[in-house]
């Protein structure tokens, strides 16, 4: 058990994916919660192909690396537009700023998991 699973005592799921950032534990919590089906979210990872071949967190449901952003973006804001989307990355810069660009473009139910896959400790996928 984490710190942060102290943080979810109280809160209903839905109310941790309103907010604007998840700490890993967190993110944790909800992707267990997901896979129960107490909640839906997309968790997409923004970093680069090669980042993501090395290791990966469990739950990831795509890869959409932020070099390439210009490419995928318009498709994901379309698609995703009454999803709530979780971005993350090496350590939650550039999971940010994805979120600030899609944010920038009127999807409001985005979040960035801080501190990345590098403060994950729950399962990577490799």
């Amino acid at each position: 058990m984490y710190a942060d699973d102290y943080i979810t005592e109280g809160y209903g799921m839905q109310t941790l994916l309103a907010k604007e950032v998840l700490s890993s534990g967190v993110l944790e919590t909800l992707l267990s919660a997901r896979e129960r089906g107490e909640v839906a979210f997309l968790l997409v990872d923004v970093r680069e192909q090669s980042e993501y071949d090395a290791g990966h967190i469990k739950g990831v449901d795509m890869l959409r690396p932020t070099s390439l952003i210009s490419q995928w973006a318009g498709e994901l804001l379309s698609e995703a537009k009454r999803q709530t989307i979780v971005f993350t990355c090496r350590t939650g810069a550039r999971s940010g700023g994805v979120q600030a660009f899609f944010k920038e473009r009127g999807h409001a139910a985005v979040i960035n998991h801080t501190g990345g896959i590098f403060s994950y400790k729950g399962t990577i996928e490799r």
